[in-house]
Order: C-alpha cells, then structure tokens, then sequence
C-alpha cells in the first residue's frame, strides 16, 4: 500500500495566544509561516501521488508555502473537531471546566456542548484516509506517497487506530505543528514510520521498488528483531 503523511498545520495566531481555534478561520503567524516553508523543504524532492487538505485556511496557508506546485483535494472530512461553545476560548479557561477531565482521560465519551464527539470525528478521519490511501495506490502503485493536511487531535485520531490503541489512550499522543507523521497501510497492519517528526530527510519514506516479485507478499510482516531500516 501506499504511504500516507500526515502533515499538521503550522503553529497559527491561536496556537500562539493559547487558544483553541476549532474551525473558526485562524491563519497562520509569522512562525507557523517559517515552519510551513522549512515543511516544503523537506519535501523537496519527494514526487507527491496526492495532497489532500482539511477545509480550514491554516491547513491551506500550509500547503501553499510547503508545496505551492500541488493543487490540494479539500477533504471535509479532515476538519478539525467541532468543539462546540469551547471554540474561541482559552484553554486556560477551558481546564476549569468539567468537561476537560473526561477530555484527559475519557475522550471516546466525550461530546462538546453544540459541538462533536471525539469518537465521530475519529470515525470519520480514519474512514477518510482509509479511502484516501486505498484509492492512490489502486492509482499509482504501492510505492506512492501522499500528503494529507490536517490538525492535531485529528491526527492523533488516526494514529491511535494505526497502532490499534483505544481512543481513550490517543492524548499519549503529540503532534506538534508542522510536524510530519509517517504511515503505512497493509492488507493485515498499518506500519507507523513515524511520529511528530519535526526535522530531517524524508526520502527515506519512499518504499523501494522490489527487485522482483516475491510468490506470497510481506508487505504486512513485521521486521522480526527491527530489521535494517529505511535506508538504501
């Protein structure tokens, strides 16, 4: 199967005050600018099978400082979470809330008043990129790589359910913005390659091309003993 990364928008106005934006259209400050062009240079050289964007302005202002040749395919179903009322406010407030320990420890519960669930937005992030990943790499072979935009507790989301970790576990999690998670899906796991990245080459993600077929495949097996890496 192809390989997905996900890439989360740099650090925006909000991020900076201390606030949580939700969907409202915050844009990226001057540091989240910096980090979206040092993403695009890091994926200088990688040839790109898609680019796939949450509907929200950071993840497009990202997108266009990091890969300004690729014309992205809006995904709503990338959006951040709907969190409701909580949107706007500071999160410093928000930790007084009684909500915000179910949000800690118990998120799979969780329904932000006027908002989302935090398992509907699981459910459909994951379905998303599920889809996504399967229909590149009918496309355009398993040794693609895709790029898909989004925010952090939908990333989290969907790294959960790659390492088979119940949602309740997800804020174990860090994704940092501009940071750069690696996965790959198979007819039996996904592999996760990697975690909040923030730095370093990523030719390395690319799949080689297999010198010749193998009779049963082992894309799904596992590196008994870690195995030689990425490198070639």
């Amino acid at each position: 199967m192809a390989t997905l990364l996900l890439l989360r928008h740099g650090r925006t106005t909000a991020n900076a005050d201390g606030g949580l934006a939700g969907r409202q259209p915050v844009e990226l400050d001057d540091t989240g600018r910096a980090q979206a062009t040092a993403v695009g240079d890091r994926l200088r050289g990688l040839r790109l099978a898609a680019v796939v964007t949450s509907p929200l302005v950071r993840c497009r202002q990202t997108l266009e400082l990091a890969v300004p040749e690729a014309t992205p395919v809006v995904e709503d179903d990338l959006i951040e979470c709907g969190y409701g009322t909580w949107e706007g406010q500071a999160l410093k407030k928000l930790a007084k809330e009684p909500l915000w320990p179910v949000v800690q420890q118990h998120p799979s519960a969780v329904v932000f008043p006027d908002g989302e669930s935090m398992a509907a937005m699981a459910a459909r992030a994951v379905g998303a990129v599920r889809a996504w990943d399967a229909r590149v790499t009918a496309e355009h072979g398993p040794e693609a790589v895709w790029l898909a935009c989004s925010h952090g507790d939908v990333i989290k989301a969907i790294v959960a359910d790659a390492l088979g970790l119940h949602l309740d576990l997800f804020q174990r999690l860090v994704a940092d913005p501009a940071s750069i998670t690696a996965i790959r899906y198979t007819p039996l796991r996904p592999f996760l390659v990697r975690l909040n990245d923030t730095g370093g080459d990523l030719a390395g993600l690319v799949p080689p091309v297999p010198r010749r077929r193998r009779r049963r495949p082992a894309d799904s097996d596992a590196a008994v003993g870690g195995g030689a890496g990425t490198t070639r």
